[in-house]
């Protein structure tokens, strides 16, 4: 089976725990504002893979893996758009022992019978997903990204049903989602969710703009300038409020 890959990047930090090997896909649904990589949008760029190619060069980087507790993330894109591409290759990678993970939106999620019976044989091989809640309220959701979130939340469900760990990510954007209200809404969504080991608030940054000029393409939040870290540091406090009050129950 094939893939269509944007770009690999080896070693890297930020993407799930211990050093990672990013594999990029190409493709995605939705149109986010803020998005540093728009060069993913589409569905028919990008370079073929077999999964036998990737889990070769994979191999190389095994010992780095199993000294920093680290593995294989798959991002994009949308991932989810290659379900049945990540199922072939995290199956091999878990008969190396890799740990697998994830970084999704759930902009492509349906409960459709044909979806859920590759993303339910998908998650007994994935170890963890890092999962971008972007925007609580829905109708905001559509302004930033162009769809709804209704999905979006339901995926989040779905993890919970089937107890798969996540690390909620969400960007901190000036005057979106940079707001007391929306912030303490998406807070209680989170703490529905029993399957969430870490939140991660991610200021937003200008450091793709350059791509979408090269695409042609007007930046839409041009006059935004990323949240000061006292704000960052605001947002992490109400988003982890309600963890750090179960920790202290127990």
């Amino acid at each position: 089976m094939k893939g269509r890959i944007h770009s690999i990047e080896t070693l890297g930090t930020v993407d799930g725990p211990g050093l990672r090997y990013i594999i990029f896909t190409q493709g995605c649904l939705l149109r986010c504002q803020f998005c540093h990589n728009p060069d993913t949008w589409k569905m028919t760029a990008g370079k073929e893979m077999t999964v036998a190619e990737i889990v070769e060069d994979i191999k190389t980087y095994q010992p780095f893996f199993e000294s920093s507790n680290g593995g294989v993330t798959v991002s994009g894109g949308e991932p989810l758009i290659q379900a049945e591409f990540i199922l072939e290759l995290f199956t091999e990678l878990k008969k190396l022992g890799i740990h697998t993970c994830i970084d999704s939106s759930g902009g492509c999620f349906s409960r459709s019978p044909r979806f859920l019976n590759t993303l339910d044989k998908l998650m007994e091989v994935t170890d963890l997903i890092l999962y971008d809640l972007k925007q609580i309220d829905s109708e905001m959701h559509k302004q930033l990204t162009g769809v709804s979130n209704e999905h979006i939340l339901d995926m989040a469900r779905y993890l919970d049903e089937k107890q798969v760990p996540i690390w909620v990510r969400h960007v901190l954007v000036p005057g979106g989602s940079d707001d007391d209200q929306l912030l303490q809404r998406l807070s209680d969504f989170i703490a529905t969710l029993s399957n969430v080991e870490r939140i991660d608030v991610l200021p937003y940054h200008k450091l793709g703009v350059y791509k979408w000029e090269n695409l042609g393409l007007a930046y839409p939040l041009e006059n935004v300038e990323p949240p000061t870290e006292e704000r960052v540091k605001n947002a992490e406090a109400i988003l982890n409020r309600k963890i750090t009050i179960a920790l202290s129950e127990t």
